[in-house]
């Protein structure tokens, strides 16, 4: 049996067992049209809103093929997968602050396609959304992206067309924005982006000790269920590349979660410290840490300062099932031998360094604002009849769910509340916001992100100015959640989308 359909099956036990769900009967997954009319009720198309010209910019192109490849990802396992540019994770994407970026997509699949510019602040028709800010790219035809990268720091560039299937079948890769002053960045020998996704490959049900297994309580009991393997950059155990590094050097390591499931990776005693979040620098001075935990879709950056050893690892918590596909030797040289026996420090809660354990340098909101907007999001599960398990906002699922309705200018507060079972990292697109407190407790340090992981009963406010107009998703990252429900939009009352969720185009955001 499919792992996938095996997790379906523990959802639905899951969902029994914890009782008061609410139930829907009228989701059918995503709709050929929204009930209320939402992204049309203002007087301008976002395609007339902020277009970007590089003028006298620096232009870097570059062209995007996705296409069907067979790639291996271990030496016994090859996937079909559909890949930017015939490689999982696509093409490395590395330009300076203030270039233009011109990038040229190219479907060679049998599906429509698009990139959405995950992290990035752009003109909302270049968001690669199909349905809201473009129709979805059809077999055999092409579209070009254009926007100019302001802001330096780690992101990454995926398809958001049917995304619970093509970013799990590896559409997806990473996008660097250096700073234009490097200076304070001398101290760090090297740059290297590590994205961590993970596999259903194996095809045998767990059986019944496996299910009872994930009802451990950590909101991953779905996806242990749809995958039995684990990469960092497309290859799995022994695949994966010695990452080289003399003793003593420091480098900077951005790590992306393409996949579902959160993963906590194991440093080496004193070697790492966080120094950015989601594209955005922090304030480091607590030191050193050696566990990190990375929620799916988030972007991490950590220096690394490599211990005299010839050889160390950097690998996922030993406690975590298929822990030994994610394991990065870090050896001193081409020809060092590496050894499978490190042992990985023994993980304590007071070590793991998260999305919010460091607060931002640069704030959006020095004081707490007074709200022009405030929206209330509660997340839970529920069942659909004939139709499975529901992930929805507020009672409803996409595109039923409520909008966050805002004009030009709003200061907009969202008190988010995790009320379900299952994890749920919230994905703003085409803004920043600021987190202020978790759980009624204010946060001494706010920090700026794009995403939120927010586990079972935890809530979260945070906030964000209205200052990039058009129609925004805001979503989970867990995209399994999402194509079952788990997305709303930031609509701008004074525009609209001209494109349409279904259609001719099967637009599926």
């Amino acid at each position: 049996m499919n792992r996938k359909i095996v997790g379906s099956i523990l959802i639905g036990v899951l969902a029994v067992m914890w009782g008061g769900i609410y139930i829907s009967s009228d989701f059918g997954g995503f709709k050929d049209e929204t009930s209320d009319d939402v992204m049309e009720q203002g007087n301008t198309s976002i395609l007339e809103v902020d277009a970007q010209e590089a003028g006298d910019r620096p232009v870097k192109t570059f062209d995007l093929t996705a296409q069907e490849t067979a790639w291996k990802i271990s030496q016994k396992k090859t996937v079909n997968a559909w890949t930017y540019n015939g490689s999982v994770p696509g093409e490395a994407l590395r330009v300076k602050e203030g270039d233009f970026v011109r990038a040229h997509l190219k479907n060679e699949l049998d599906v429509p396609v698009t990139i959405h510019w995950h992290g990035m602040i752009l003109p909302n028709r270049m968001d690669g959304v199909p349905g809201l800010t473009q129709d979805a790219v059809q077999p055999g035809e092409s579209f070009t992206y254009e926007f100019i990268a302001n802001d330096p720091g780690t992101y990454w560039y995926h398809s958001h067309q049917h995304s619970s299937k093509q970013v799990d079948r590896g559409l997806y890769g990473s996008l660097v924005i250096e700073e234009k002053e490097t200076e304070q960045k001398n101290d760090l020998n090297q740059d290297n982006v590590f994205i961590l996704d993970e596999w259903s490959i194996g095809q045998e049900s767990q059986g019944m000790g496996g299910m009872m297994g994930a009802m451990s309580g950590d909101g991953e009991a779905d996806t242990k269920q749809a995958y039995d393997t684990f990469t960092v950059n497309g290859k799995s155990g022994q695949a994966i590349e010695p990452f080289i590094m003399p003793e003593g050097e420091t480098a900077r390591l951005r790590f992306v979660n393409a996949g579902y499931q959160q993963h906590q990776l194991v440093f080496p005693e004193g070697s790492m410290k966080v120094i950015a979040n989601d594209g955005e620098a922090v304030d480091d001075s607590k030191g050193s840490t050696n566990v990190l935990e990375i929620a799916p879709g988030e972007r991490i950056d950590v220096a690394f300062t490599k211990p005299d050893k010839e050889s160390v690892v950097i690998g996922e918590n030993p406690n975590i099932e298929n822990a030994g596909d994610m394991r990065i030797p870090v050896v001193s040289r081409k020809s060092s031998d590496y050894s499978e026996d490190h042992d990985l420090t023994a993980i304590s809660d007071q070590s793991i360094a998260r999305g919010t354990s460091y607060g931002s340098e640069n704030l959006i909101f020095n004081e707490l604002p007074e709200p022009d907007v405030t929206y209330n999001m509660d997340l839970s599960m529920g069942m659909n009849m004939g139709e499975g398990m529901a992930f929805q906002i507020n009672q409803e699922t996409f595109p039923d769910t409520p909008p966050i309705q805002v004009e030009e200018g709003d200061v907009v507060k969202v008190n988010i509340q995790n009320s379900g079972r299952m994890n749920h990292p919230m994905h703003l697109h085409g803004h920043r916001f600021q987190v202020m407190s978790k759980n009624g407790n204010q946060y001494d340090e706010p920090i700026v992100k794009d995403l939120i992981h927010v586990k079972p009963g935890e809530n979260y406010e945070i906030y964000f100015k209205a200052n990039n107009k058009g129609e925004w998703l805001f979503h989970c990252h867990d995209n399994n959640h999402a194509d079952q429900g788990m997305v709303t939009i930031v609509d701008y009352k004074s525009v609209y989308s001209p494109f349409e969720i279904g259609g001719e185009n099967q637009n599926r955001p």
